[in-house]
C-alpha cells in the first residue's frame, strides 16, 4: 500500500515513519509512506497556503489551489489511491473503517489546519471525510497518524502472528480479553490458575468470558450492535440467571422487604 500525507508540517511525520510497526511495515515493503509539503505546490514567492474566509469571520482557511495541485501530483503516480480528508465533520473512524481502508491500493491524507480547508476540496477532491472523534485538534496530522497506524497493522504480514490483528479489541465486536505475564504474583495478586494449566480449551473459554465481561462493564454499547455466537449467548444467559438469583435473594432478605418485615 502507498500512503501519502499532504500537510504543511511534513517534519512531524519523520519520527512516525521511523518507529515501531510503521517502521517495520516500511522496511518490509508492506507500505511506502511519505509526507508532502503543501507549500511546495503554492504559487508566489511566499508560497501562501491560507487566506481569509469570504463572508468574514475569525481564523484562516486553507486555499484550494495548493491542495488540489498536490492531490493531482500524487494521483499521476497513484491513480487508484483513495483521498481522505481529516475533518471533525467526517464520519467517526472505527475498526470497520480501518478494515475497509486496509484493502486500498493507496491512501492520500489531506491534513487541514486553521479553520479548515476550502469547501471545494471537500466536494471535488476528497473521496471520504473522516474524524477520529468528537473533539477538535489543531490540525489533521495526528488524526492521520492514528488512522495510518490502525490501517497498517491490518495489512497481512505486518504483525508477527497470522491472527494477531483478528484477536485485537473490536475485531470481533468485543473488547480484548485480560492479559497477564510474569511474575505469577504481583503485589499480592496472582495470575488466574487457568492460564497456567496448559489446557488450551479452558484458556479460550476463560478468554471469551473475560472479553465479554470487560465489554459489558466498559462498552455495553458494543454488545447491542454485535450478532452473538451461541457460546456468547449462553454465557450471557447464565449471567442473567445468576443476577436474577442475587436480586431474588436481596428482595427477600434485605431490610424493608415484605418477608423481612413480618
Amino acid at each position: 500500500m502507498d500512503i501519502v500525507v499532504l500537510t504543511i508540517f511534513p517534519e512531524m511525520f519523520v519520527p512516525f515513519w521511523e518507529h515501531g510497526i510503521i517502521k517495520r511495515a516500511i522496511e518490509g515493503k508492506s507500505i511506502s509512506a511519505s509526507a508532502l509539503n503543501v507549500r511546495d505546490f503554492a504559487e508566489g514567492r511566499h508560497h501562501v497556503t491560507d487566506d481569509r474566509p469570504f463572508g468574514g469571520g475569525c481564523g484562516m482557511i486553507m486555499k484550494p489551489e495548493p491542495i488540489a495541485a498536490a492531490i493531482r501530483s500524487v494521483k499521476k503516480k497513484l491513480p487508484s489511491s483513495k483521498t481522505i480528508l481529516l475533518t471533525p465533520q467526517g464520519k467517526v473512524f472505527d475498526q470497520d473503517t480501518a478494515r475497509m481502508l486496509a484493502t486500498s491500493e493507496g491512501l492520500i491524507f489531506i491534513c487541514g489546519r486553521y479553520e479548515g480547508v476550502d469547501e471545494r476540496i471537500c466536494s471535488g477532491f476528497a473521496d471520504d471525510e473522516i474524524s477520529i472523534g468528537d473533539y477538535v485538534l489543531t490540525g489533521g496530522e495526528l488524526a492521520a497518524m492514528v488512522i495510518i497506524d490502525a490501517v497498517t497493522r491490518l495489512i497481512p504480514g505486518v504483525l508477527g502472528g497470522a491472527d494477531s490483528a483478528e484477536k485485537d479489541s473490536f475485531s470481533e465486536g468485543l473488547l480484548e480479553h485480560a492479559h497477564y505475564t510474569r511474575p505469577r504474583t504481583f503485589e499480592g495478586t496472582d495470575v488466574p490458575e487457568v492460564l497456567l494449566s496448559g489446557n488450551h480449551r479452558e484458556i479460550e473459554k476463560w478468554r471469551l468470558r473475560t472479553s465479554l465481561i470487560r465489554t459489558f462493564l466498559k462498552r455495553p454499547d458494543l454488545l447491542e450492535k454485535k450478532l452473538l455466537t451461541r457460546e456468547e449467548t449462553e454465557i450471557l444467559e447464565k449471567w442473567c440467571l445468576d443476577i436474577e438469583k442475587i436480586i431474588q435473594f436481596q428482595s427477600v432478605h434485605s431490610p424493608g422487604s415484605l418477608s423481612g418485615g413480618q
